[in-house]
């Protein structure tokens, strides 16, 4: 947090992107620390995490950044003031929407080809926004590839945003809260890409998305994903591990089991190639991950049952040739997480 307030431009906020249970370090305890170390704002996906950031008595201003149902226009505009993103005619035009006016931030398409108006649909947009009095409250859009490999396609969208900036609050007249278009990746590359606000996510949990070289803040992973040895067994040679005889030793090998699988969040393609920790030495993957448990080749490793297993996020995406984000993401929201 403290790196990245130190990089942002004077009078740009920090928002703190929490969605998809925070990255995978839970919501509810992810959300609370932010809030107590004084970001300015959240991101979610859905009207769901919303809620809950504010049944966790977080005040701050909250984003939606995915799409929202009619049913829940109401609850955004009178209970929970909660700011909604449009970025279709479809929402813009939603009967409950047009009752309702719940506060939103308009989405612009610059060049990622996700979510947003184009820069020429922007006339008719603001048009019929002014007409029917509706709260616009911010305007934004969202990098494709803020990287230093794919600088100039970056440069191209922020020219785009800027014209509909400038088309939005000087040929319209119309005042702007929040003008935001910054995640992590462009947060680090520019300073001007700052603007009223960034939206970091990836980096409040300690990674970058691109290497860093020469590195101008420290970025240290804040989830480590521990397990433990729950039991031992001796193999010898010719012994089969794991479902369809995936794997054969060919040593007498002592083996661990850790009670950490697919349904946990730990990707069925690391069978039989994944690496963990134990007791700080590497130690593979035996067999195929199962739903519950994976087996794991101890052997020449001093360790006993209990004693703690360590799987390495970074370690598992480069393994399974992944991304960092999916990997972390897709742990297992019931797993307990701790703030230590």
């Amino acid at each position: 947090m403290a790196a990245f307030r130190q990089l942002l431009r004077p009078g740009s906020e920090l928002w703190a992107v929490v969605k998809s249970n925070a990255y995978g370090h839970g919501l509810d305890t992810f959300s609370r620390l932010a809030d107590h170390y004084g970001v300015d704002g959240f991101c979610v996906d859905s009207v769901i995490e919303g809620r809950a950031l504010r049944n966790l008595g977080i005040k701050k201003p909250i984003l939606i950044l995915g799409p929202t149902l009619s049913s829940d226009f109401h609850e955004l505009a009178k209970y929970w003031n909660i700011t909604e993103s449009v970025s279709n005619w479809d929402l813009l035009k939603d009967p409950a929407f047009l009752k309702f006016q719940p506060p939103f931030h308009l989405k612009i398409e610059t060049g990622m080809h996700r979510q947003g108006f184009y820069l020429e649909d922007l006339p008719l947009v603001l048009d019929f926004i002014k007409k029917n009095s509706l709260s616009l409250s911010g305007v934004y859009s969202h990098f494709a590839a803020a990287n230093p490999e794919q600088r100039e396609f970056t440069e191209k969208q922020f020219q785009v945003f800027q014209e509909a900036i400038s088309f939005i609050k000087v040929k319209c007249q119309m005042s702007i809260v929040k003008c935001h278009l910054a995640a992590t990746g462009g947060a680090l590359l520019d300073k001007k890409y700052h603007l009223d606000a960034v939206r970091i996510g990836l980096g409040l949990y300690g990674y970058s998305p691109f290497p860093l070289n020469p590195k101008p803040h420290t970025l240290n992973p804040a989830l480590t994903w521990r397990s433990i040895i729950s039991e031992i067994k001796e193999l010898q040679p010719g012994d089969y591990v794991g479902y369809d005889l995936t794997e054969q030793v060919e040593r007498p090998t002592k083996m661990a089991i850790m009670p950490i699988g697919y349904w946990h969040g730990l990707p069925r393609a690391l069978s039989s190639i994944g690496w963990i920790e134990i007791n700080g030495r590497p130690a593979k993957i035996l067999g195929r991950v199962c739903m519950d448990v994976t087996m794991i080749d101890v052997t020449g490793i001093d360790c006993q049952v209990r004693d703690p297993v360590e799987i390495l996020p970074l370690s598992v995406a480069e393994k399974t040739n992944g991304s960092i984000y999916e990997i972390i993401t897709r742990i297992n929201p019931l797993i307990h997480r701790r703030v230590v």
